[in-house]
This record gives C-alpha cells, sequence and structure tokens, in this order.
C-alpha cells in the first residue's frame, strides 16, 4: 500500500502528497496541524514534537525511522493473524480483526471521508462521495478469508446494496424476521431503509438469541451512530429495520 511508503527523507520546504501523507499521520496522532501539503512551521514543530514524544533523534525531518513510527497504527491493524483452534470461521476471524482494527482507532482527517484509513478501507478513494462503511467491512472479510485461503462469499464493494443483492445471490441474506437466532458473530447487518435501499453496515460481534439487541463495530460512523462518522467504533443496535449477512 503505497501510504505505507515514503519515497525519500522530508523536511521543512518541501511539498507534495507524500507531506500531506506525513501531515494526516501526525494529526492522527494527536498533532493539529494543516493538512496542506506545505511543510511549513507548523509540520516542523509537530514533527520535532512526535519525534520526541517517540524517543527519536529530533531534527524536524522524516525519513524511514520516524515515517515507520507515525504508520505503526496502520501496519498492526493489517497484520496477519493466525488461524488458530479459536479462529478457524470466517465470523470468528471477522470479529477478530475488526477488533484489532478498532484498536488502532482508524478515523477521518483532513475533510469528510478524507485520509489514509479510508483509502485504505476503500482502495484509494477518498472524499464526500465515498462512504466507507460497506468497504471497511469488505476490507475485514478480505483479511478473513484471505487467512483461512478461502475465497470472498461475496465480492468487496463500496455499496451496501450491492452487499445485500451479492449475499441474495449467494443465499447468505437473512431478513430482520428470521435473524433472532442466526445472526452471530463476524456477520454483518445492514440498516435498511427500504426493501431495495440500505444505507449502512457493520460486523456483528455479540449476539443472543433471546436478546433484542447486539453488539458491533462498524466504520464510518460515530457515538450517535449516523451513517455518515468519522470513525471505526464499538456499538449496540436493536434488530428493528436491519436485515443481515451469515456465512454459513
Amino acid at each position: 500500500m503505497k501510504d505505507l511508503i515514503l519515497d525519500r527523507s522530508h523536511k521543512r520546504g518541501d511539498s507534495g502528497d507524500k507531506v500531506r501523507l506525513i501531515q494526516e499521520w501526525l494529526c492522527l496522532h494527536g498533532f493539529s496541524i494543516p493538512v496542506d501539503g506545505e511543510f511549513g512551521a507548523a509540520t516542523d514543530l509537530a514533527v520535532k514534537q512526535f519525534q520526541q514524544k517517540m524517543s527519536l533523534a529530533v531534527d524536524g525531518e522524516v525519513g524511514n525511522n520516524t515515517f515507520s513510527i507515525l504508520v505503526q497504527p496502520m501496519v498492526r491493524a493489517i497484520e496477519k493473524m493466525q488461524a488458530v483452534r479459536s479462529h478457524t470461521s470466517i465470523g470468528s476471524l471477522v470479529a477478530a480483526y475488526a477488533m484489532q482494527h478498532l484498536r488502532q482507532s482508524p478515523r477521518e482527517v483532513g475533510g469528510q471521508n478524507m485520509g489514509p484509513w479510508v483509502r485504505y478501507y476503500t482502495g484509494g478513494y477518498q472524499g464526500k462521495e465515498y462512504a466507507w462503511c460497506a468497504g471497511f467491512v469488505c476490507t475485514i472479510l478480505r483479511q478473513a478469508c484471505e487467512t483461512l485461503e478461502l475465497e470472498m462469499p461475496v465480492p468487496f464493494t463500496l455499496s451496501c446494496d450491492t452487499l445485500a443483492i451479492e449475499a441474495k445471490k449467494a443465499g447468505l441474506f437473512v431478513p430482520e424476521t428470521e435473524a433472532r437466532g442466526k445472526a452471530r458473530i463476524g456477520s454483518l447487518f445492514l440498516v435498511r431503509r427500504t426493501d431495495s435501499d440500505w444505507t449502512h453496515v457493520g460486523i456483528v460481534t455479540q449476539a443472543q438469541a433471546d436478546a433484542d439487541a447486539f453488539s458491533t463495530i462498524e466504520g464510518n460512523t460515530n457515538d450517535s451512530g449516523d451513517r455518515e462518522g468519522y470513525e471505526v467504533c464499538e456499538r449496540a443496535r436493536g434488530y428493528g429495520k436491519k436485515d443481515f449477512i451469515v456465512w454459513r
């Protein structure tokens, strides 16, 4: 992934896409600076503060050592797990990988649906038109399938509607009326607006047949459960207006 690769060292006076990437990661680490692609005084100060915080050489220059620490959250998120006895099914691995990502606090930076996490979940796209909840769950699903050396049960997509359509084709779609007792760990839930329109998707991390709600990890949302949020977070959801994709 190109957002994990530094082309060369960058310092004050430089400009361009890689400087913008450095600024994005500095913001994700809590240093509030403009994301404008210009390595000016504010970026120089933030780099030095980050280097000091991480016990690196404080020179204001972003070389391989500094950059590798900046991008460590994403490196940890995409690290391949071992398919051990507790994670031998798609569902259990989907939930485990979702938690692995959650621990790294993925979120937007630089604007709506912007930043390295969004680009990772969408395959390189970003911007207002690129809602990334479906990209998030498909990325997690792909990690689980690659670990188990299985084909994806549904194609990678950025569309909730396409996920529902493909799940129906594969016999994996479970409507709300049949969901209790069938939705389980690693399943996907789809927020239904109409019988042919779904507006949000996330991953089920806990579901009990006798409960009225289930636990989730979802992307492009927030603590209020908005479909156009800014982060990956944990939530609790009720079954109302939810359909599910359940792996065999």
